[in-house]
């Protein structure tokens, strides 16, 4: 009679290494700087406005000394405050405020964002992205061109409503920008995609039946893949035009809009 098997010794369970939980005080630096932030975009703190103190205002807010002294830096980085000794934490003017950081493009259309703002930052879209279309027409590598057509694909399948959809129209702006080989253009790259991002995501959240997009995005497109630079200016400034109108008719749905001019 064959004798019985040692019953196999259980396998201890193995243990999984864990990251030791964030302070929340770093959980909360993100949010007190993204509170302060919106209010002085908004103009609810206006540039010359000082600050709470340091005990203050971690109380108001409900974190630690530490978290606001970090979220204080976050705005400094960001050009929207500024530390004086024997003043305290100013806010700062507008032309010292780093517009084209995501961030701060995206306090800015949490609410209600200017009208001259907006203004601004389609004139600055208006100057850089046609020429750069027109450069991409010459200047597109084949990797750079499926880029583009790529984003435009995800688009097509996934609209402007989703946000899969709007990445995917990032990656065609990005792509096209990239495809100027100038430097200085590329250097915008976050910036103007992020400004395309923002906006679109506005005019999608505030109006009931927002414009489709995607034809004049094919203009362009089309035109860079028939290396026709002139066509390719000129469709971009379409397209910048059209978001232009757009992001304005958003901001106020019920009002009539004239045409705007957005260069000289």
């Amino acid at each position: 009679m064959a004798s019985p098997q040692p019953k196999p010794k259980p396998e201890k369970p193995k243990r999984v290494r864990r990251r030791p939980p964030r302070p929340r005080s770093l959980r909360l630096h993100g949010t007190v700087a993204r509170e302060l932030g919106i209010r002085i975009v908004s103009g609810v703190l206006k540039p010359g406005e000082i600050l709470e103190g340091e005990i203050a205002a971690s109380g108001q807010f409900n974190v630690s000394r530490t978290a606001y002294r970090e979220a204080i830096r976050i705005l400094a980085a960001k050009g929207l405050v500024n530390s004086r000794p024997k003043i305290g934490t100013q806010v700062s003017p507008r032309k010292e405020w780093h517009l084209l950081d995501p961030d701060v493009l995206g306090w800015i259309f949490v609410g209600e964002p200017d009208e001259g703002l907006i203004a601004n930052l389609f004139e600055l879209r208006r100057i850089v992205e046609p020429d750069a279309a027109r450069l991409a027409a010459i200047r597109r590598t084949p990797e750079q061109l499926a880029r583009m057509k790529a984003g435009l694909d995800g688009v097509a399948q996934h609209g402007f409503a989703t946000e899969i959809g709007r990445r995917c129209d990032e990656e065609f702006h990005s792509a096209l920008l990239e495809a100027s080989a100038n430097d200085f253009i590329v250097s915008l790259t976050s910036g103007v995609a992020a400004a395309i991002a923002i906006t679109t995501a506005f005019k999608q959240h505030r109006l009931p039946a927002p414009h489709d997009a995607l034809p004049v995005h094919l203009a362009v497109f089309e035109a860079i893949e028939a290396q026709d630079a002139e066509g390719a200016h000129d469709a971009m400034a379409r397209l910048v035009q059209r978001g232009l109108t757009d992001t304005m008719e958003a901001r106020d749905p019920g009002a009539a809009h004239a045409p705007i001019a957005i260069c000289c």
